[in-house]
């Protein structure tokens, strides 16, 4: 009897159970779905006001995390930080504080510091300098310490450190924060950005470089250290110049030296700025730029006797006072002498194709070099003729050096044979440092071989994607007149672009010790479907660097080189971007027609972009010319403040083709298809991995999340965040996208 009764309590107990668990939940209680067991309490701050609620709703000053199941408790935001302690050393500052008094209730609190540089009095403070550094970092910090360095010398300062953790989004007020006010002390200069070799003998080098961007007070001189290439620092020598300019004497013919450079204030020496390389002139080298000069001398003086001669000449017409015929007459003579063009002894560019055999013009201008000097190592690439191969050259007398060798295939025809030799015919007309040297050719034994200078970190655009974000400004200025000043020695020598074979020219920049090019060879490569443009006039011309007027007319000008100029200041400027991305060649050129030009790259000067549209002007003649490109270029590298400005993308209805310059996110279905599109799909695993597969969880990334998986180079940080902004824009203007 006991025995049934047991049982029937047990089916009572199951039936009431059942009968609940069917029933709503009452306030009080929630139950996150039906297949849960029962009604659960809500957690700690939270309530559910009326029946059958599936989650209990936070209090006010409360919230959950994105990620937080409905069964934790709600959490607050953490209070600031207490007892910062700071500790100053010249420009550099540690900065340590205990934790907040209260978490919030989580354990997830993290910190961020926020600079701002002050006036004397305090009244006024802006942004810190996106050069200042932060160690380990400035978002995100597990730790209560951070090391701040790159500040400015007698400066004022404020930084704010904010406590957040996982629900600090949530909350519509900013975080809590602990504020430090700190003056940095007197510092040494920064570092010199740059230098240009202003000239060069077989036993000498003259320098010239701006001043540090952070000065830190009266420069008092500068040091120079400089060594062998092929020897190491340990050997090196040193110099001191009162001013910003020096020239290194007893050093050896033909050597490349590598050389640095540091300012002096009276708080001590700076440190030393990057490496960089210059070379000295070889015996040869002199000798032909005295055989240069010694026509010029003597033009000089022949012009003087001209001179002389024509005071002599009108005084004796003055004098005389002749009859009116006979003056006009003698005005006429005297109107050709005194407007003659071109100076004397000047070294004009000579086209091999106006030769009629065009053997004659490789020998004039490219020397024959025995193929027994020369060694193959490597194939580095494919040109139009042949191989391209890296080797080395020894001439007698001479170090051994690298080269690039370019090889004509065999069972070519006499004309390949003729255009593969032009290259050489053209360059070995060109002596300038920022301008690819040809060594010699070979044509007296099979292969035939064009030898020339070997760029040993490449094309120019496939560096700068590799070293995407790693330059500052000033560097990438560095270059761009390292570029220019190449290109204004070709336009003094009356060289244009005007053909294909011509465009292998390649220029060589500043800034380290080998790295090209202007050579618009690149672009006539198959790495896109319609890569070159055949004009109606006959021959091939790349568009996306042509001027219109040369597309259209084939008036290829000084002028239309300047064009070709400010496309290569943009590709330099976005980190080796294709121009007018992925555009066919007719699209560019209706869209040029109807006054389209390229948008600034990221993070680009206005000073600069400006200068890319005065290359881009419709009237040739209104294009500013190489000569004063370089002043400008050179302005802005002794006065970097006028980089600070940073150009804006402004929406001009009549120029749709604009909004090109950002990606249409709809398109994109994958983390990976964006990444690819923004060029960062090296981060694709590190995305994945840290869990934002789709493309709605990265429209809601902070720069504190990019930190966290690993990306750490501020000019990529910037790419990605401004392409998620962008991405959440066209993301609220279409609700349906990406859904």
């Amino acid at each position: 009897m006991f025995e049934e009764l047991e049982v029937l309590n047990k089916e009572f107990l199951n039936l009431k159970s059942s009968l609940c668990a069917k029933r709503a939940c009452p306030a009080g209680m929630f139950k996150a779905s039906q297949e849960a067991e029962g009604c659960s309490h809500c957690p700690s701050n939270s309530r559910s006001p009326s029946e059958a609620s599936p989650i209990c709703t936070c209090r006010t000053g409360y919230y959950r995390a994105d990620f937080d199941p409905p069964e934790v408790a709600c959490t607050s935001v953490p209070s600031g930080p207490r007892n910062v302690i700071s500790i100053v050393n010249e420009t550099s500052i540690i900065l340590e504080w205990h934790p907040p008094r209260e978490t919030g209730g989580r354990d997830d609190v993290t910190y961020n510091i926020i600079c701002r540089k002050c006036r004397a009095d305090r009244r006024s403070c802006s942004r810190c300098d996106d050069n200042v550094e932060f160690v380990p970092r400035q978002l995100g910090l597990t730790e209560c310490r951070v090391s701040i360095s790159s500040l400015w010398a007698h400066t004022p300062y404020t930084f704010d450190i904010q406590a957040v953790n996982g629900v600090s989004s949530k909350s519509p007020f900013p975080p809590q924060h602990v504020s430090v006010n700190i003056t940095t002390n007197q510092a040494a200069p920064s570092t010199v950005p740059i230098m240009h070799q202003v000239s060069a003998t077989m036993r000498s080098i003259t320098l010239s470089w701006p001043q540090p961007e952070q000065p830190n007070g009266i420069i008092l001189d500068y040091e120079i250290r400089y060594y062998e290439k092929e020897h190491n620092e340990f050997n090196s020598s040193m110099a001191r110049s009162q001013t910003n300019t020096a020239r290194i004497d007893g050093l050896r013919p033909g050597m490349v030296y590598v050389v640095q450079v540091r300012a002096r204030t009276v708080a001590g020496y700076g440190k030393f700025s990057g490496k960089m390389c210059f070379q000295t002139l070889t015996d040869d080298d002199y000798k032909s730029e005295l055989r240069e000069q010694l026509p010029l001398i003597a033009g000089s003086a022949a012009a003087g006797v001209v001179f002389v001669v024509s005071l002599v000449a009108i005084s004796i017409v003055c004098s005389r006072k002749r009859a009116y015929s006979k003056e006009a007459v003698y005005s006429d003579k005297l109107q050709h002498y005194s407007t003659g063009r071109g100076s004397p002894g000047m070294k004009i560019y000579i086209d091999p194709f106006t030769y009629e055999d065009p053997n004659e013009a490789v020998r004039e201008f490219a020397k024959e070099i025995d193929v027994s000097f020369v060694k193959i190592e490597e194939v580095i690439g494919a040109g139009e003729f042949g191989e391209v191969y890296k080797g080395r050259l020894k001439l007698p007398g001479k170090r051994e050096i690298y080269v690039a060798i370019k090889t004509l295939k065999a069972g070519y025809s006499e004309k390949q044979r003729r255009d593969f030799l032009s290259e050489a015919s053209i360059m070995g007309q060109f002596d300038h440092p920022n301008i690819i040297r040809l060594e010699g050719v070979v044509t007296k034994s099979r292969p035939v071989m064009i030898i020339t200078e070997f760029m040993e970190n490449g094309a120019l655009d496939s560096f700068l994607r590799q070293n995407d974000g790693q330059f500052t400004v000033i560097q990438l200025v560095g270059m761009l007149r390292g570029i220019a000043a190449g290109m204004k020695y070709l336009a003094e020598m009356n060289y244009v672009h005007r053909d294909l074979a011509a465009r292998n020219i390649l220029v060589n920049s500043n800034l380290v010790c080998k790295v090209s090019d202007f050579g618009l060879s690149r672009y006539l490569q198959d790495d896109t479907s319609d890569p070159t443009y055949t004009s109606s006039l006959g021959g091939k011309i790349p568009v996306r660097w042509t001027a219109p007027e040369a597309i259209a007319y084939r008036k290829f000008t000084s002028a239309s080189d300047v064009w070709s100029y400010g496309i290569v200041m943009w590709e330099v400027m976005s980190f080796g971007e294709r121009p007018y991305w992925d555009m066919s060649n007719q699209d560019v050129i209706n869209a040029i027609e109807q006054d389209y030009r390229l948008p600034p790259p990221m993070d680009c000067p206005a000073a600069l972009h400006q200068l890319m549209l005065d290359c881009w002007q419709k009237d040739r003649n209104s294009r500013p010319r190489f000569a004063e490109i370089v002043n400008t270029l050179d302005k802005m590298i002794r006065n970097p403040a006028s980089l600070k400005t940073v150009a804006t993308i402004t929406a001009v209805p009549s120029q749709p083709l604009l909004d090109r310059s950002i990606p249409d996110f709809t398109a994109f279905t994958t983390v990976d298809d964006w990444l690819s599109a923004i060029k960062m799909v090296q981060y694709r695993d590190s995305f994945l991995t840290a869990g934002f597969t789709s493309l709605q969880l990265v429209t809601q990334m902070t720069s504190e999340d990019l930190l966290r998986i690993g990306v750490t180079l501020a000019g990529h940080q910037k790419k990605i965040l401004n392409s998620i902004h962008s991405m959440r824009v066209q993301m609220s203007q279409s609700p349906t996208a990406m859904a």
